[in-house]
């Protein structure tokens, strides 16, 4: 599946009013935007979600970013998936996370995320529509889930991450698999103002083990975890400035292999970020 080369991550997109949410995915498509991805926060109907999305666009592609795999069975979203793509061809990419071991508690299983995410995958494909591999992905951050992931699926979607880690992950996938990082940015030139935007949405997960561990992984320390994260983190973290110096950070990306890049607004409140959006379309050019 063709995701282009950049695409909007939105939180907003899943959660705002319905009607509004087909408004703003329609305006995104005619802006050229490749991709929209939603994220997956913690269960729901990702599908009815994605196809809302789907509906209201003709060309874009639509993206989750991630599921869990302990609140989506396998089955449910072979199914799922299938009757989407009869009814608006091949244009949702599912993204797939095996999370942390309190998501697999609360589902009555032991934690082995590699061979979970494993049978996970046997149960897409013994489906009696599988989904094939080139619409799921996989929120693969370590060396052995990035092998798994350019083996059995369209490639990774890594969170919270460099351009340098973009470069180290290409490494590893070789050429071919899909390399879509996820980059928030804050459409602010005050360092203070973008600063804080930025320390509030990523300081929730600098406590998460796994986000923690791979970030000590991209060479930061536990000195830049605490307290929100240190300046260094935040700004290796989010691109924040006018949009000439996201999109610099938008080409790292790019530069170092990745396929796609998708832009998760920062510091817009609870507003739908249209305005940023408008902005930032011309990083779509």
């Amino acid at each position: 599946m063709d995701v282009g080369r950049t695409g909007i991550w939105s939180i907003e997109l899943r959660t705002a009013d319905p009607g509004a949410i087909q408004d703003a995915a329609a305006e995104l498509d005619a802006m050229g935007w490749d991709t929209l991805w939603i994220p997956g926060l913690g269960g729901g109907d990702i599908l009815g979600d994605s196809e809302r999305l789907l509906r209201a666009t003709s060309s874009a592609k639509v993206a989750v970013g991630v599921l869990s795999i302990w609140r989506h069975p396998a089955a449910g979203m072979a199914a799922g998936s299938a009757r989407l793509r009869q009814r608006y061809g091949s244009r949702l990419l599912l993204g797939l996370g095996v999370s942390d071991p309190a998501a697999a508690r609360e589902a009555g299983r032991g934690y082995r995320p590699l061979s979970d995410m494993g049978g996970y995958l046997d149960e897409l494909d013994a489906a009696p529509a599988p989904v094939p591999a080139d619409e799921r992905l996989m929120a693969a951050l370590g060396p052995k889930m990035v092998h798994l992931a350019a083996r059995r699926t369209a490639g990774v979607h890594p969170f919270l991450v460099t351009p340098e880690y973009s470069a180290a992950t290409r490494e590893l996938l070789g050429q071919g698999p899909l390399l879509a990082p996820y980059q928030a940015v804050v459409l602010e030139r005050d360092p203070g103002v973008a600063r804080a935007a930025a320390r509030e949405f990523v300081g929730m997960f600098l406590s998460m083990d796994h986000y923690a561990r791979n970030l000590l992984r991209q060479g930061f320390t536990e000195e830049d975890l605490a307290g929100g994260g240190s300046d260094r983190l935040v700004d290796s973290l989010v691109a924040w400035g006018d949009v000439e110096t996201i999109g610099n950070r938008v080409r790292a990306h790019h530069q170092a292999g990745a396929d796609h890049v998708c832009l998760h607004v920062l510091g817009a409140g609870s507003a739908m970020p249209l305005p940023q959006w408008r902005e930032l379309a011309a990083l779509t050019r």
